[in-house]
C-alpha cells in the first residue's frame, strides 16, 4: 500500500454532529493503523451557510476526543491552506480545463428560471436530456456565449455528464457500485461568485493533498459517480472510496438528525453549542456527563466490528484492530442505553482524583466549595452507581449538604417511638467517633442493646442521605464526618417523630 493520507472534511455550518465525529474517528483509526496521515480540511465554500465559531467547535471537539489531525488549520502541514475559502484561486483553472476539453460548460440560467422549471415539472433535472433546451454554452452559439460572458450575465459552470454510460467504481464497504449516467444531473461545479461547489473543490483538494482513501458518510455515495468522472476528465487516479453506514434514530427508522436530541432526550453533539436562536442551542455529551473515551468506544462500534465479542476497547486497541473490511453496510441504530452503559464502564475504571477534577467546576457552580480530594472520595463512593459524571453530584448531594426531604414511606414502615432514644444514643456515639471507629459506634451499640441492624440501619441511612439509595452507609458517614452525621440524625429524629 502506498502512503496512506486520509481527510476529515466538515463544513463549518454549525455544531459538529456525532455522526461526523464517527467519520473523523474512522479516518483517524485507519491512518494510525497504516502509519499514515490524518488531515483536517475545512470545506467552507458555501459562505451563505458559514457560521462563526463552527471551525473552532470542530477542532475543540476533536481535541476533547483526543483524535487530533496531523495536518490542518492550527496544525500546519505541507499541503495547505486547509480552508477551502483560502484556496479559491486554485479551482477556476480546473473548471476552465474541463470546459476547454468539452467536459463542462457555461450555464446562464438564473435561479428564478430554474425554480420555475422545477415547479412546472417535479422530475426536472439539468442533464443530457434537457441541457439542449436551456440557456448554456452548449445550446447557444459561441458568439452568444461570449457576449453573455462579457456582459457579466449570471453564469455557473456545470459538469457535462455523458449520456448512456455506466459509471462504475469499487467501494471498500459496498463492493462494486454502478450508476447509470442518465440518472445523474449536470452538477454545478463553479458558482457565479467564483466559489467552487463541494464537487469540484473536493476532488481538486483530494488530488492536490494526495488523499489515498476517502472515508465518508453514505450520503455522499450518490455524488461519487460525478467525482469519478471528474477524476477521469482531469486525467487523475481517484482515491479508494469507503462510504460509511448511516447512524439511525433510536427507533431504527431514518437518519439521526440534530433535532433528534431534543426529541429523544439525549445529546447528538460532542460539546454544547450556543446560538443566537434558542431552538439551535444544544447540550453536548461532554456537559451532559459523558467521558470522551467511552463515547469514542461506543461510536467505533456503530458500524464497525473488531470481529469478536470484545466491547471495551482503548483507542490503541481500536487502532490495532481497525479495518475497512469490517465496516458493515447497513445502518447502525443509535442506542442511548448502550452509550450510557459504555460511559458507566469508563467512569467505574477512571481514577478517582481525575473524576474529582472533572466535576470540580460543576460542584462550584452548585455552591459546593470543597477540596478536590474530597470530591475524589465522593467519586470513589458514587461511581459504580451512576451512568454520567453529572449524576455524581446530583445523586450524591447529601455528601455536600444535609437532606431537605426524607423517604416518608420507609420511615412509616421502620420507625417506632421506642427507636428514638437509641437513635439519639447512636448520634452521640458518632459525634465524638474517629473515622476508624464509625462502624463500631453504630453496630456495637446496636448489638449490645440486643437490637436488630435491619431495624436501625435503614433509618440511619435516611437520616444521613434522605433516602434508601446510595453507596455504602459506613463509608458515607466516614466521609461526611461523625459530627455532621450526628447533627443530621438528631434533626431526622425530630422529623421521624412527626410522621
Amino acid at each position: 500500500m502506498s502512503e496512506v493520507r486520509v481527510r476529515f472534511a466538515p463544513s463549518p455550518t454549525g455544531a459538529l454532529h456525532i455522526g461526523g465525529v464517527r467519520t473523523a474517528l474512522y479516518n483517524y483509526l485507519f491512518a494510525k493503523k497504516n502509519g499514515g496521515t490524518f488531515i483536517l480540511r475545512i470545506e467552507d465554500t458555501d459562505q451563505a451557510r458559514y457560521v462563526p465559531g463552527a471551525e473552532k467547535y470542530i477542532i475543540d471537539s476533536l481535541r476533547w476526543f483526543g483524535i487530533l489531525p496531523t495536518e490542518g488549520p492550527e496544525f500546519g502541514g505541507n499541503y495547505g491552506p486547509y480552508r477551502q475559502s483560502e484556496r479559491k484561486d486554485l479551482y477556476k483553472q480546473y473548471a476552465d480545463k474541463l470546459i476547454a476539453d468539452g467536459n463542462a460548460y457555461y450555464a446562464f440560467d438564473t435561479p428564478e428560471e430554474l425554480e420555475a422549471l422545477r415547479k412546472s415539472d417535479a422530475e426536472f433535472k439539468y442533464c443530457g436530456h434537457t441541457r439542449a433546451n436551456l440557456k448554456n454554452s452548449l445550446s447557444l452559439s459561441d458568439e452568444e456565449t461570449q457576449a453573455l460572458l462579457e456582459d457579466g450575465a449570471h453564469v455557473a459552470i456545470r459538469l457535462k455528464i455523458p449520456v448512456n454510460e455506466s459509471i462504475a467504481f469499487n467501494d471498500e464497504v459496498r463492493g462494486h457500485v454502478v450508476f447509470d449516467s442518465n440518472e445523474l444531473d449536470d452538477k454545478v461545479i463553479l458558482k457565479g461568485d467564483g466559489m467552487p461547489t463541494y464537487h469540484l473543490a473536493n476532488i481538486v483538494d483530494d488530488h492536490l493533498m494526495k488523499i489515498s482513501h476517502v472515508i465518508r458518510g453514505e450520503e455522499w455515495l450518490s455524488s461519487t459517480p460525478h467525482h469519478v468522472l471528474m477524476y477521469r476528465f482531469l486525467g487523475w487516479t481517484p482515491p479508494s472510496f469507503s462510504h460509511l453506514p448511516l447512524i439511525l434514530k433510536p427507533t431504527g427508522q431514518g437518519k439521526l438528525s440534530k433535532r433528534d436530541g431534543a426529541k429523544f432526550g439525549f445529546p447528538v453533539f460532542p460539546l454544547s453549542w450556543d446560538s443566537d436562536h434558542e431552538e439551535d442551542n444544544f447540550v453536548g455529551f461532554r456537559d451532559d456527563g459523558y467521558l470522551p473515551d467511552g463515547l469514542l468506544n461506543f461510536l467505533a462500534l456503530l458500524g464497525w466490528s473488531p470481529g469478536d465479542d470484545q466491547e471495551i476497547l482503548t483507542l490503541d486497541q481500536m487502532i490495532a484492530l481497525f479495518g475497512l473490511d469490517k465496516i458493515v453496510k447497513s445502518g447502525a441504530r443509535f442506542d442511548i442505553e448502550k452509550a450510557l452503559w459504555f460511559n458507566q464502564q469508563y467512569i467505574i475504571h477512571s481514577d478517582d482524583l481525575k473524576l474529582g477534577y472533572l466535576i470540580q467546576d460543576r460542584a462550584i457552580e452548585e455552591g459546593y466549595h470543597v477540596a478536590v480530594e474530597y470530591l475524589a472520595e465522593v467519586c470513589r463512593l458514587m461511581k459504580e452507581r451512576v451512568h454520567k459524571t453529572t449524576e455524581i453530584i446530583a445523586n450524591g448531594r447529601f455528601f455536600f449538604e444535609a437532606p431537605h426531604a426524607y423517604d416518608d414511606e420507609t420511615i412509616k414502615k421502620k420507625y417506632k417511638p421506642e427507636n428514638k432514644e437509641h437513635l439519639i444514643a447512636i448520634a452521640q456515639n458518632l459525634k465524638d467517633a474517629s473515622t476508624k471507629d464509625v462502624e463500631s459506634a453504630i453496630k456495637v451499640y446496636i448489638q449490645e442493646q440486643g437490637l436488630k441492624l435491619g431495624d436501625f440501619m435503614p433509618l440511619i441511612r435516611i437520616a444521613i442521605s434522605g433516602s434508601m439509595q446510595g453507596p455504602d452507609l459506613i463509608e458515607s458517614i466516614k466521609l461526611i464526618g461523625g459530627a455532621e452525621s450526628a447533627l443530621r440524625m438528631l434533626k431526622a429524629v425530630e422529623y421521624f417523630e412527626k410522621i
